[in-house]
């Protein structure tokens, strides 16, 4: 019986991507798909079901941050990151965002992502202590709605029914998704911030990566492309927060990181090589584990490389606050890379 396409794939058509091991025993499993594609856009590794739709949530921020931008929006550095990221609401990314609404001519009240509390400690704290209480601002998405509101003021735009699916930001945020997943979108929801969100494949989202990633090296590429993908390389900070997986890998690998929530995650290697994941239980946890070991099993990078990273970006299992057990590699992935290893 073929799957509703308003569904993703089932637990019989994943693979068991990580494990939780305490204390010599194994906790929990994250089981999922994930694919591996070249430069040349073929697959080169494939664990589990990676055609079937997925909502592939905050990982279609660089896709609609480049929509802006092809409306006319004039983001620069840190401003086109800040697009295209999930942010710990730090003072500074609270700055980045609010210099976006100035300059489009905007106020905080029209952004209509949920008021938040900044993730980082001490803009928390600033924001309790100053009795200012929760901040648009502060929302993980702030910057793309910013961006968002900035393409209305650009263009005469409505800016009070900007999420709205037929709205012609909207509509053109749908056709680059389509062109760079190369697929159509089989499903249209709601996101966490309020904003359309796409169903597409992994595949389709690794090849939207890969073409991104290439884009700067590419002179028959899109320019706003190569800025999407220098921009957030170039300001990793901007894109999460400093200590933060994505940020980590981008500072360290010079590879694009996008994480995106229900345990989604994008990466693409300068060269197009790219990975898709998405772990069925929604949890991130082994993302970035499980993807890095993919590119280092399939050649994209080097796997010491890729080890001195993961020791910073995978968290330990604790007990009594010290390390008690691992996330560690489900079979399907560690058999990649023994496979790597062993030539």
């Amino acid at each position: 019986m073929p799957l509703n396409l308003h569904a993703t794939f089932t637990v019989d058509a994943a693979v068991e991507l990580a494990v939780i091991e305490r204390s010599g025993f194994v906790e929990s499993r994250h089981i999922g798909s994930a694919v591996v594609m070249a430069a040349d856009g073929t697959v080169v590794t494939e664990l589990g079901d990676i055609t079937t739709p997925i909502l592939a949530r905050s990982t279609l921020k660089p896709l609609q941050a480049l929509a802006s931008m092809q409306s006319g929006v004039p983001l620069r550095g840190a401003q086109v990151a800040i697009a295209c990221g999930s942010h710990v609401a730090s003072l500074d990314h609270m700055d980045v965002v609010e210099g976006m609404l100035k300059a489009a001519g905007v106020t905080e009240e029209q952004l209509q992502c949920p008021p938040d509390w900044p993730q980082d400690e001490t803009a928390r704290n600033w924001l309790v202590r100053s009795g200012r209480g929760k901040s648009k601002l502060a929302f993980n998405c702030s910057g793309k709605h910013a961006a968002f509101l900035w393409a209305c003021t650009e263009n005469g735009w409505d800016t009070r029914s900007y999420l709205e699916p037929n709205h012609p930001l909207q509509q053109r945020i749908r056709s680059v998704i389509e062109e760079y997943c190369g697929e159509g979108i089989a499903h249209l929801g709601i996101d966490g911030c309020g904003a359309p969100v796409a169903a597409v494949s992994l595949t389709g989202l690794a090849r939207a990566y890969s073409k991104l990633a290439k884009a700067p090296g590419d002179k028959n590429s899109n320019a706003r492309a190569a800025t999407v993908a220098t921009s957030m390389l170039d300001y990793p900070w901007a894109v999460q927060g400093r200590g933060e997986s994505n940020t980590i890998v981008m500072d360290e690998l010079g590879i694009l990181a996008k994480v995106g929530a229900e345990g989604v995650l994008v990466m693409a290697t300068r060269q197009g090589a790219s990975v898709a994941v998405k772990v069925l239980d929604g949890n991130v946890r082994a993302t970035t584990l499980v993807g890095l070991t993919m590119l280092a099993a399939a050649g994209a990078v080097e796997v010491p490389e890729v080890s001195s990273v993961l020791e910073k970006v995978v968290d330990s299992v604790l007990g009594g606050g010290r390390p008690v057990g691992k996330i560690r590699l489900g079979r399907a992935v560690s058999a990649l890379l023994d496979q790597t290893l062993a030539k």
